[in-house]
């Protein structure tokens, strides 16, 4: 794929179910919250359970998963999406290779209704974390949102560089960098920046074009 972008408008988790592992891929991505799933909070776990180990099983055993997920409040209970991540990342084989932490709001800042962090979480099979990351723990500025959930490109920077100098490294290849909840394509154009190709998949169609049209310079990143 070189640097290039392939976007399939399609359900995530049917369509992973088919396509199996993809050579060379390191997933980045952020799994749906119930509200964008549109089930009870019951079907949305076993959903979101079955989406981790989906996306697990979509890489090679010596690449990784990294995930940004929000905490999200139903009925006035805190559900821990980082944890729920790294649950059922294990029950697929995988363990955690890091655990950061970026701002969505200033530090200190009250928020009402959701948190201002997102966790950001990678995980592997069989590869090693190095002892030391080019990843703050705490990640303050995640960059411009291209849509109003999507990553910012800073965060999704620090994803895409673990890819192209640590993930690269492990697998013997320069990664293509998978998301299978691409959103308008923040992830994938990220990636095209860096000079690694892109997969992203799709289910609304009109974000799946947008998916296909975004840039982003390299100095955003």
């Amino acid at each position: 794929m070189g640097e290039g972008r392939e976007v399939v408008w399609a359900d995530a988790l049917p369509w992973m179910r088919e396509r199996g592992q993809i050579a060379g891929a390191c997933a980045v991505t952020s799994l749906p919250d119930v509200s964008e799933v549109g089930t009870s909070l019951a079907v949305w776990r076993a959903w979101f359970w079955e989406a981790v180990g989906l996306v697990v099983a979509a890489v090679p055993d010596e690449s990784a998963a990294l995930f940004f997920q929000s905490d999200i409040k139903r009925d006035g209970e805190w559900i821990d999406k980082g944890a729920m991540v790294m649950r059922a990342a294990e029950a697929a084989g995988a363990r955690v290779l890091f655990h950061k932490i970026v701002l969505r709001r200033p530090a200190g800042m009250l928020t009402a209704g959701r948190p201002g962090f997102t966790h950001f979480i990678a995980v592997s099979r069989t590869m090693k974390c190095p002892d030391v990351l080019a990843i703050p723990d705490v990640i303050g500025d995640a960059g411009e949102q291209k849509w109003v959930r999507a990553m910012g490109v800073r965060a999704a920077g620090h994803a895409g560089r673990f890819a192209r100098d640590v993930v690269g490294p492990a697998i013997g290849r320069a990664p293509v960098v998978f998301d299978p909840f691409c959103g308008v394509g923040t992830v994938l154009a990220v990636a095209n920046a860096l000079g690694l190709g892109a997969l992203g998949v799709e289910k609304n169609r009109k974000r799946a074009e947008q998916a296909r049209e975004l840039r982003v310079r390299a100095d955003e990143v």
